[in-house]
């Protein structure tokens, strides 16, 4: 669509410029001022993409062309007979309809006689906005139809606009796009296979709640304001009949102006924007006759930037695409890319040099697990205390980890690899971190502070959590999963052979307390960080052909002699038996032939038993003895100790 100030010519610089700085294990990248979102949905095949912007229509074709990954179906519509809602708007005879909003204010027809479009193509739009908004009140088309079908509209709307590209004023004759009919034409919608997002917050805000690998910031530049020279547009996303003033139609923005084009704030606002920013990789774009001096924009950036080091990339543009340029007036789009001094990576490593390197124990892990990322479940036989005595034994310079048993997480979230897979067979537990994959941290908190004030969850409110199980079971969804876990006994998940949630009440001890808070947004911030991926399958089914000799697998099965909720047969998933152990050590037997690393987490002895076919087993590997008990567990009741061990091929 026509936008002013669009990337759309410059993809492939902002490209050149981020590429030579990344290292392969960026997930995120978040588009700032996102306008059209045409930077979006350029990067979204290659990261999780978060899109923001203050403006209602450009939230509207975010959350179509970047949130979505594949287009709806439409299935209520279908059975209402409407079997294409695209082709039914433009099929529909509107000569004898009315119009509304648009037709009254926008066209001819109305008393204004503004000239934004013709009669035809104003009722067309009153026709599929009215449309959309009723289908949404009868339930006939969900959250992404709704957003697909308007973001058809909104994109459509430009191609038949009597403008030159903006909206703060119409022509004054008939320009021969406007009397083309209206069409409403899908989005392509791209699948990458992540959580993407898309908000619609002032940005000086949001950015104090996002982290992640890669920021793309392209502030307005010059005094002019953009709903204003949109507000059309705006006004048809939001269809809020604003009361309109003036010759051209304008809705009333002045607690909408952006600081960013305002010459007495704009300097002031850039300060804040890049203070405090908490990613990896900074891209920026703004122009040499930008508010902001280019000089002072430049030592703004060196000041948030790791050794004050900035590089520049110049664009040369005709502005107004003038056939001949100006040497002393000619305008350059300007392009900045930096390492951020205040991202978590690099604040954690400066503090902690080997926090992101397992070639040695960093002095905080040394001390215990203080230094490594707890998982916000307590997942019996949990390998968090045992991480600081594992690590080191582990590979250097892993290409892909897989992870078998992958349970709570606790060794997927610190590895140091460049592609993790977590499986586990526990379905549950994997849609609740695939849930939280590209989802903002601070949001989930509030979302879960919500389900406890609207449940009335508490240590002693018994009443309260039952309903709540109850509900849950009736519509399970993750978080509400997540939720009930934090009051339940010992935190822990259980579900029967129904595969309902069946764990009890935490009386006087579980709730969702500010460690686990804590613990749930590190750990989705750095899960946002890193390329992964969450399989549910059994571990035999595991499709290990891509695996290399630069490949590591670890695995963490349910132990043979020890009584876990996870292992006993009774919780809706598979028990373990000798006849599992047996395929384990044949799986593993085979990752050995083909030259790949593993490691086996296990115990050879537990309360006087004995796994006589670990024992057999391991003497063929190398055998490390951990300094580590079950006697606290809580499914132990008589505490004789174990020997715990982990088994290695390398």
């Amino acid at each position: 669509m026509r936008f002013i100030g669009s990337k759309a010519h410059i993809l492939n610089d902002i490209n050149e410029i981020l590429e030579p700085h990344l290292d392969g294990t960026e997930h995120t990248f978040v588009d700032l001022f996102a306008g059209s979102n045409v930077v979006g949905q350029f990067f979204k095949p290659k990261f999780s993409i978060i899109s923001n912007d203050t403006m209602s229509f450009s939230n509207v074709i975010a959350k179509a062309t970047i949130e979505l990954n594949t287009p709806p179906t439409f299935n209520k519509l279908r059975s209402a007979g409407i079997n294409n809602p695209f082709q039914y708007f433009q099929s529909v005879d509107v000569n004898k309809y009315s119009g509304d909003f648009v037709t009254e204010n926008y066209s001819p027809a109305g008393t204004a006689k503004r000239m934004y479009f013709t009669i035809d193509n104003a009722k067309r739009i009153d026709f599929a906005r009215t449309t959309i908004e009723m289908w949404k009140c009868k339930k006939l088309i969900n959250r992404d139809e709704y957003y697909y079908l308007l973001d058809a509209l909104i994109q459509g709307i430009p191609f038949v606009s009597n403008t030159t590209g903006t909206y703060g004023a119409y022509l004054k004759h008939w320009d021969k796009r406007a009397y083309k009919p209206l069409e409403l034409i899908p989005s392509e919608i791209i699948d990458n296979g992540q959580n993407n997002k898309a908000y619609r917050e002032d940005a000086l805000k949001l950015k104090e709640s996002l982290s992640g690998d890669i920021v793309y910031i392209d502030t307005p530049y010059n005094s002019r304001q953009y709903i204003p020279n949109y507000h059309v547009l705006e006004t048809i996303a939001r269809w809020d009949y604003p009361k309109l003033h003036g010759v051209t139609g304008q809705r009333d923005t002045s607690r909408e102006k952006s600081s960013f084009a305002m010459k007495s704030k704009a300097k002031e606002a850039m300060k804040e924007l890049f203070s405090s920013l908490k990613f990896k990789h900074v891209v920026v774009s703004y122009s040499t006759d930008g508010i902001v001096p280019e000089n002072e924009l430049i030592d703004i950036l060196r000041e948030n930037s790791i050794d004050k080091e900035v590089e520049v990339k110049r664009i040369p543009y005709r502005k107004y695409k003038s056939k001949k340029v100006n040497p002393d007036t000619s305008v350059e789009e300007l392009l900045f890319y930096f390492k951020s001094k205040n991202s978590i990576k690099y604040v954690e490593a400066k503090h902690n040099p080997t926090i992101y390197n397992h070639s040695s124990i960093s002095k905080a892990r040394k001390r215990g697990a203080a230094g490594f990322i707890k998982s916000p479940l307590n997942y019996i036989g949990g390998k968090y205390k045992l991480l600081p005595q594992i690590f080191p034994l582990f590979p250097q310079n892993i290409d892909t980890f897989l992870d078998l048993f992958s349970g709570g997480g606790n060794v997927g979230i610190n590895i140091n690899a460049n592609h993790i897979q977590f499986n586990d067979i526990n379905t549950k537990i994997n849609s609740l971190f695939r849930y939280f994959q590209g989802k903002n941290p601070e949001d989930l908190i509030t979302k879960i502070n919500r389900r406890i004030t609207e449940y009335g969850l508490s240590k002693t409110n018994q009443a309260g959590f039952l309903k709540f199980r109850r509900d849950y079971n009736n519509n399970p969804n993750p978080l509400d999963l997540y939720v009930l876990v934090a009051y339940s006994f010992n935190y822990q998940f259980r579900f029967n052979n129904n595969m309902e949630y069946n764990n009890p009440f935490g009386k006087n001890r579980s709730h969702f307390s500010e460690q686990m808070a804590d613990n749930l947004r590190r750990f989705v911030i750095h899960l946002n960080e890193i390329d992964a991926v969450f399989t549910d399958n059994y571990f035999t089914e595991v499709d290990t052909s891509q695996l290399t000799q630069k490949s590591f697998v670890y695995a963490d099965p349910p132990y043979l002699i020890t009584t876990g909720s996870y292992n006993d047969g009774n919780r809706g998933f598979v028990n373990w038996t000798e006849k599992q152990e047996k395929e384990l050590y044949k799986f593993l037997d085979n990752l050995n032939l083909r030259g790949i690393s593993f490691a086996l987490s296990n115990v050879m002895l537990h309360k006087g038993k004995r796994n006589a076919m670990l024992c057999e087993w391991s003497q063929n590997y190398n055998i490390h003895y951990l300094n580590y008990s079950y006697k606290n567990a809580s499914h132990n009741t008589k505490h004789s100790g174990s020997t715990e061990v982990l088994i290695t091929n390398y």
